[in-house]
């Protein structure tokens, strides 16, 4: 990170340490809040610099941030998306960024008499059917997987589609994770949640296992997946062997990824396995359900079986 004020390096501490917030998320939070603290001094008439992205902010204030307003708040929030093109999506992170923000301003470092972010809204975000493969498009993927590194990339991507893994849940996984047929997953916030592997998994992971290779050179040895450098993959290795294979198996590479693939593995559990959204949401670790709900679409041939199924399906008026 680039130099900064310390109120803002004292609220990112707070959000990791304390309220144990993944360094992933404490990273966005900074990228938002630098912005924001650039766009303050434009806003303001601060800096004649008008170039945002060339505005240091190391010598920002207090007082500076004592000054800013709601207007000011959504004023950062138009400019967004006037001229940075947010989505809602994105407007909404910022928002959740502000309100964060200025509330432990507000409440814990006690250097603000109110906070301007209280009745911030955040913008409706329309939520959309998620992608997904479908069973026969599934099968067709793992059967694409080859080559010198078949076991291991097996492994991977029959974890996600059995598993619902995230990302980076996939590649933090070490060894010693897996006990018998369970596997221990460290998940968003550090939060640690126990996911049982199935026949598929355990007969995909032995497989790799017997040929996984760890040398005197190897970096983590700890590490589940190895790389050809012998170190844990990267995120960015795993997303594009899951591309080659999606390429591979005849599919979309624009319409899926590792993610589609969380995705994926959800719509088969519920479809298929009748599994209820209270188990799904455990397995998928989500900290609400209403984000599990978005997995639990039903497809339109559902739908017509719903409205065919009423009892009144087949009466038809009577010609007089």
């Amino acid at each position: 990170m680039d130099r900064i004020p310390v109120f803002l390096k004292d609220f990112l501490n707070y959000m990791e340490t304390i309220r144990g917030i993944s360094k992933l998320t404490v990273r966005e939070y900074y990228y938002d809040l630098r912005l924001f603290l650039k766009y303050l001094n434009i806003h303001k008439g601060l800096s004649e610099n008008e170039d945002i992205e060339n505005i240091s902010i190391k010598d920002i204030d207090i007082d500076l941030v004592k000054s800013v307003t709601l207007s000011d708040l959504y004023s950062y929030i138009s400019y967004s998306s006037r001229e940075r093109d947010n989505i809602a999506a994105s407007r909404a992170r910022k928002v959740a960024s502000l309100k964060s923000f200025f509330n432990y301003l507000y409440r814990k470092a006690r250097v603000l008499d109110y906070n301007p972010a209280s009745e911030l809204e955040s913008p409706k975000i329309n939520k959309r059917l998620p992608k997904y493969l479908n069973l026969d498009e599934s099968k067709k993927l793992l059967n694409a997987v080859e080559g010198k590194n078949r076991e291991r990339d097996y492994a991977i991507i029959v974890l996600f589609l059995n598993c619902g893994l995230r990302l980076s849940e996939l590649v933090g996984i070490n060894i010693n994770d897996i006990k018998n047929y369970t596997l221990r997953v460290i998940g968003k916030g550090d939060k640690e949640r126990i996911i049982y592997l199935n026949n598929a998994c355990l007969a995909a992971l032995n497989r790799y296992l017997k040929v996984r290779y760890i040398s005197k050179k190897s970096i983590d040895k700890n590490a589940l997946f190895i790389s050809e450098r012998k170190q844990r993959m990267s995120a960015k290795t795993v997303q594009y062997l899951v591309k080659k294979y999606i390429k591979a198996a005849g599919l979309d590479t624009e319409r899926y990824s590792t993610h589609k693939l969380r995705h994926t593995a959800a719509t088969l559990m519920y479809k298929h396995g009748n599994v209820d959204i209270n188990t799904l949401q455990h397995i998928l670790g989500h900290e609400s359900i209403s984000t599990t709900e978005i997995y639990t679409h039903v497809e339109n041939s559902q739908l017509k079986k719903a409205i065919d199924s009423n009892p009144l399906s087949r009466f038809n008026m009577q010609d007089k």
